[in-house]
């Protein structure tokens, strides 16, 4: 059945076209194009990161991170279980050992208070994943990592706009990784960013964007002709990519106010299942900021995990799970130490993610509100 609420709509902010257009007449359409640039720029003033470099996808944005940091295998990365597969790939893929972290009780995010325990000699980065935009404990993870000599990257794809304390989420770690997927708050269809913030890995980043050449460098004038000098792949998006997503950028101030009416929405409107222990509300903590990724509530009991799903598609909305523990995974399971991570379990069986996008108005809030109400007959 087509839904009358689907989970994601792409947002158009009205300059795309004419900015892809703009692109093609510049005559270079190829990586590291004038709107490449532009927004570089844009993030750098914007939120202070040091060195921006676009991506094809928050995954390639990754997978530059764990070459910069030289993952060899026998080196171990500290990540939580609850996130996309992407956040693992990136290391397994350099032949790391991933150590999963659990969740806290009372938030999706990595249990920073757990993540101590899981250091040892080993041990070469630690990778916090913001769930839902919604910052880790940077702060303390960072104490960790100084503590033991270790490097952090923030997986911050849903982050967009966010802050710790302050402090632009992606701009804390040595490096960040941005998605601008088309279910993201700013997007390129497919897209991400790596922030370089700490200069030892600057010069090389531009080397791993250029397919391990110094082609970088050449276009600036510090080498007379350009080679093959490291390891890298083609990261870089073409400047059609990147002139889509500077319109986005344009527009993030209105794109940012409308997501938090719309999420402010959703919570007076389901305060009352909270109220009345049928499901939980996303949690913010103090030091964190919410920048309205993502609207999802977590179900009291498994049977309406599954249950509500299938009544709300049945009615026209296209809520649905999201991560499932990846140290339960068909590839990892086998691999796996063997301890209960038991929240990052419990919120793979217990969260649902509603429907969220910009076009989405006051009546289709309150339907998918009162579908859920009609659920738990409140």
């Amino acid at each position: 059945m087509q839904p009358k609420i689907p989970f994601n709509k792409p947002h158009l902010t009205g300059k795309e076209a004419h900015y892809l257009y703009q692109a093609v007449c510049s005559g270079k359409i190829s990586g590291d194009g004038m709107f490449t640039k532009k927004c570089h720029d844009f993030f750098k003033d914007r939120y202070g990161f040091k060195k921006c470099l676009l991506t094809t996808s928050c995954t390639d944005a990754l997978e530059m991170a764990a070459l910069l940091l030289d993952i060899q295998p026998g080196d171990e990365v500290i990540l939580p279980s609850y996130t996309f597969v992407s956040t693992a790939n990136a290391f397994v893929l350099r032949g790391a050992t991933l150590v999963f972290a659990d969740s806290k009780e009372s938030s999706p995010n990595m249990d920073e208070a757990s993540v101590e325990r899981l250091v040892n000699s080993n041990t070469k980065a630690i990778v916090p994943v913001h769930y839902g935009g919604v910052g880790c404990d940077m702060d303390a993870i960072m104490d960790i990592a100084e503590k033991y000599g270790v490097f952090v990257v923030e997986d911050a794809a849903q982050a967009i706009d966010s802050f710790y304390k302050g402090r632009a989420l992606g701009s804390i770690g040595h490096l960040g990784a941005f998605s601008f997927h088309e279910t993201k708050n700013i997007i390129s269809g497919e897209g991400g960013m790596l922030a370089v913030n700490d200069e030892r890995f600057a010069a090389r980043a531009d080397i791993l964007w250029e397919k391990g050449t110094n082609r970088v460098a050449f276009f600036k004038g510090e080498v007379d002709k350009y080679g093959w000098v490291d390891i890298g792949s083609s990261f870089l998006p073409s400047d059609i990519i990147a002139a889509f997503l500077y319109a986005q950028l344009e527009n993030l101030d209105d794109i940012q106010w409308k997501r938090k009416k719309i999420w402010q929405q959703y919570a007076d409107e389901l305060g009352i299942l909270e109220e009345r222990g049928c499901v939980r509300l996303p949690f913010i903590d103090d030091f964190a900021h919410n920048n309205a990724h993502v609207f999802y509530i977590v179900c009291n009991a498994d049977e309406d995990w599954d249950g509500l799903l299938t009544f709300l598609k049945k009615n026209g909305v296209w809520a649905v799970f999201h991560y499932l523990s990846l140290h339960k995974s068909p590839f990892f399971e086998s691999k796996h130490d063997g301890r209960d991570l038991r929240w990052s379990d419990f919120y793979s069986r217990r969260l649902i993610r509603l429907p969220f996008y910009y076009q989405m108005g006051p009546r289709e809030v309150s339907y998918v509100c009162g579908k859920i109400k009609d659920y738990f007959s409140v």
